[in-house]
């Protein structure tokens, strides 16, 4: 490892609001090169593999068989029916909130190496190197709308048609859930250059972060075992809300909580500029570390 604590800039403050709009006119000026970025990262996903795209939804769906198996069956989770949608399955309580989960993680640690993975292009030319971990969050969101699709088409089969009333809420949440991944994604994306044992803590802060949020489980029945305290410290976890505001819209099918949903955008926000802070900071040395 090249880099050093001392040797990297510290964060300071967050940016001033003309910092943000000089950054966001500036991302709109490079909008052309954001999109090759992004459609570069989605062609090369699935390079020379025979199933393809097909992969975005086999991988989901076999993490949903063997955690409805395991925890269903085996743990006997029994989550109540949506409330007013009355559905009762599952599957789709586990895939409405374990679909953003993964879309969340899959945009941060792939942001982890986006950098690293594109020194030559780094070295070579000046663009601004937010576009990279962007580009890796947007070519995600785009595989995150398509197993939302087919989601979405697996509750209507279901017969709960309040999940496409509250449509328009979900595809916010995505986009609340796509900025809380880009700041972290810029952060680490980052860090990562300077101290490469961050990959590695990632991958386990990620596992545990999983079942700290309610996903496989209800999160109405964690107080039943008489320790309310384990609700109120897994409501401290942003995704607990985000997770909860998901199936709101789409297994309950109903609006979110006002304070589930103000406190996901808080920390989605709050990552953001910390997050681009933190890139800022550390921009100026990415050449030489690289």
């Amino acid at each position: 490892m090249r880099g050093t604590l001392r040797d990297a800039p510290r964060v300071s403050q967050l940016q001033s609001p003309e910092a943000v709009t000089a950054t966001l006119a500036e991302y709109r000026s490079h909008k052309e090169l954001l999109a090759n970025l992004t459609l570069r990262e989605l062609r090369s996903r699935y390079k020379r593999s025979i199933l393809g795209w097909a992969w975005s939804t086999i991988n989901p769906i076999v993490y949903m068989i063997v955690y409805t198996i395991v925890f269903k069956y085996f743990f006997h989770a029994n989550p109540k029916p949506g409330q007013p949608s009355g559905l009762n399955v599952y599957a789709l309580f586990l895939l409405s909130a374990m679909l953003p989960f993964n879309f969340f993680q899959a945009s941060v640690m792939g942001s982890l190496s986006s950098l690293t993975g594109n020194s030559n292009l780094i070295k070579k030319t000046y663009f601004p190197r937010e576009l990279l971990p962007a580009s890796t969050v947007f070519s995600n969101l785009v595989s995150f709308a398509i197993e939302m699709s087919l989601l979405l088409i697996a509750l209507l089969a279901f017969g709960d048609w309040r999940a496409l009333e509250f449509l328009p809420v979900t595809v916010f949440l995505m986009l609340v859930l796509a900025v809380f991944a880009l700041g972290l994604g810029l952060a680490m994306s980052a860090l990562n250059v300077y101290f490469r044992d961050i990959e590695h803590f990632l991958g386990i802060f990620f596992l545990v972060w999983f079942f700290l949020t309610p996903i496989v489980y209800s999160f109405d029945t964690l107080g039943s075992a008489g320790k309310p305290w384990v609700k109120d410290l897994l409501k401290a976890n942003p995704m607990t809300d985000a997770a909860l505001s998901f199936r709101a819209t789409l297994y309950n099918g109903t609006h979110p909580g006002l304070f589930e949903l103000g406190y996901f955008i808080l920390w989605a926000v709050a990552a953001f500029f910390i997050g681009r802070a933190i890139f800022n900071r550390l921009e100026g040395g990415l050449a030489e570390e690289l």
